[in-house]
């Protein structure tokens, strides 16, 4: 079933949503906002992120655990503008469909890092990274 092509965000089931991450990571990257409001990009992630699984450790209690994790929602998705542009939330949220590597589409949780998309083997924990602006990126 492709129920991402038949029901707005706001329609999906929990189950279908939380389906809808890929497993990249990318959003437990930090990122720094500057004075003038510009975005960098870090390969630091977040001390729950686990940097292979490219997983959160404890899914459950993100939000407790660290308080300024985002919490996705149909409307925030609308807001947020640091999901990253291969982000399903974001692409549908956008009108467009799941790339071609997506695991809903190849039926494979592997196929995120497989395809090059998820930030395995190029992210580092927030415990080990120091200094965030020491690891800013353009892209990851």
């Amino acid at each position: 079933m492709t129920f991402w092509r038949e029901k707005t965000l706001k329609q999906m089931s929990p189950a279908e949503w939380e389906s809808l991450c890929d497993g990249c990571g990318k959003c437990c990257l930090h990122k720094i906002r500057e004075a003038d409001g510009t975005l960098k990009l870090t390969t630091v992630a977040c001390r729950l992120l686990d940097t292979q699984s490219c997983r959160c450790g404890n899914y459950g209690r993100r939000k407790a655990l660290v308080p300024d994790c985002v919490v996705l929602t149909p409307a925030s998705v609308r807001k947020i503008n640091w999901l990253p542009e291969t982000c399903a939330y974001r692409l549908l949220a956008e009108g467009k469909d799941l790339p071609a590597w997506h695991p809903l589409i190849t039926g494979d949780p592997a196929s995120v890092h497989t395809a090059g998309i998820s930030v395995r083997g190029r992210a580092i924990s927030e415990r080990d990274a120091g200094p965030l602006h020491e690891h800013v990126t353009d892209a990851i």
